[in-house]
């Protein structure tokens, strides 16, 4: 018992130098063979989220010794947005990276996070995502393990030619808004167009559309600023993108005992870390749009009531759309009761650990927050 005791608490490279020494000593199977993962991303390599996440590849590597390696495939180079869940259920991808509008109708619990409810912060936002799938464990998900969930940082509507002052000027606009983020732009009056996120830019530079509802960051991660002009920022009816990273369910069965909590281990830091960056590029984004000249709007005490009267059908057709798929009223108010109730929770987390936020209402900004 005590050499069996005294190999387990050995670090790794040790046991495997001890198996090239020690006659009659076999290395355990799980250990001896090297785990090769595909992680797909469809963002640009020079988005921070896809250095952040590649990060997480490199030290998942690290933290195991090199028994796991991991083949990074950033830009959609493995998977485009759209194909991705159905990429990682198939086993194409082990792990990969998109938000629920891609697949829209696909996961339509999780599309309650999305709702224009008027999440302060994108830090807000990701911790009640999160809290609503480990409440309510959508049977959208039961194909894939889910790694961590987080949403795009506060709404805003970038345009290339027409400033956006007020609610009427967005009448007779083409806005880049998918699945639940088109509802809100036809409510708000603009017409929705489901533009794959890495054609936006084209589509945007040749007049194709109008404009793109999504947020600061988007200025930089896909260099937006270069060919809008506009940027209106309506954190008062946030209807962040909810994002997920998930992993092929076999493809996580298969780590083996001595691997797995180190791989959960890394998951939950990195959640958080994601979470945070998320919160933080904006103000990248924001800079990025500055230095090309962008304008930055904000919406006028009088305009915000009606931006946040004209977006409150949206909430309502979703709960009709639910009941319609056999969900009672009751629970899908349900939902929404739970989404605004940990909205209000993290608000004062997020104010308690002072993180700012680049848009939002005044006590998450930068002057409010941060430490001096």
């Amino acid at each position: 018992m005590k050499k069996k005791t005294l190999f387990i608490s050995l670090p790794l490279t040790l046991i495997i130098s001890l198996a090239f020494i020690l006659p009659g000593f076999n290395l355990p199977e799980s250990s001896a063979k090297e785990i090769r993962l595909k992680v797909a991303m469809y963002f640009p390599p020079p988005a921070f989220q896809t250095k952040v996440l590649e990060e997480f590849c490199r030290d998942l590597e690290k933290r195991t010794n090199g028994a796991v390696k991991v083949d990074y495939f950033a830009g959609g180079s493995l998977l485009k947005a759209p194909a991705m869940f159905d990429g990682v259920v198939n086993g194409i991808a082990d792990i990969g990276y998109s938000h629920v509008y891609y697949t829209a109708g696909r996961m339509p619990v999780t599309e309650a996070s999305g709702l224009p409810i008027g999440y302060p912060s994108a830090w807000v936002s990701s911790q009640t995502l999160n809290d609503f799938y480990q409440e309510f464990k959508p049977k959208e998900f039961d194909q894939v393990k889910v790694l961590w969930m987080n949403t795009s940082s506060n709404s805003a509507i970038a345009t290339s030619k027409k400033p956006i002052r007020k609610l009427e000027d967005l009448k007779g606009l083409t806005i880049r808004a998918p699945g639940l983020a088109g509802e809100v732009i036809k409510a708000l009056g603009g017409t929705p167009a489901p533009t794959p996120m890495m054609e936006v830019y084209d589509s945007l530079s040749k007049g194709v559309i109008d404009g793109e509802a999504s947020n600061f960051e988007t200025l930089f991660a896909f260099k937006f600023a270069e060919v809008v002009k506009y940027t209106t920022s309506v954190w008062q009816i946030n209807n962040p993108y909810p994002f997920y990273l998930v992993m092929n369910k076999n493809s996580y069965n298969k780590l083996p005992p001595d691997i797995k909590p180190i791989f959960d281990k890394l998951v939950g830091e990195y959640k958080e870390r994601y979470i945070l960056t998320w919160n933080s590029i904006d103000f990248v984004g924001k800079k990025f749009g500055l230095s090309k000249g962008v304008e930055f709007i904000e919406l006028s005490p009088s305009e915000i009531p009606k931006w946040q009267a004209a977006v409150k059908p949206v909430i309502e057709n979703y709960v009709k759309r639910m009941v319609g798929k056999g969900f009672s009223e009751a629970e899908v108010r349900g939902w929404i009761k739970f989404l605004r109730e940990r909205s209000d929770f993290w608000t004062k987390k997020q104010l308690a650990l002072r993180i700012p936020s680049a848009a939002g209402p005044p006590e998450v900004r930068p002057e409010k927050l941060i430490i001096k």
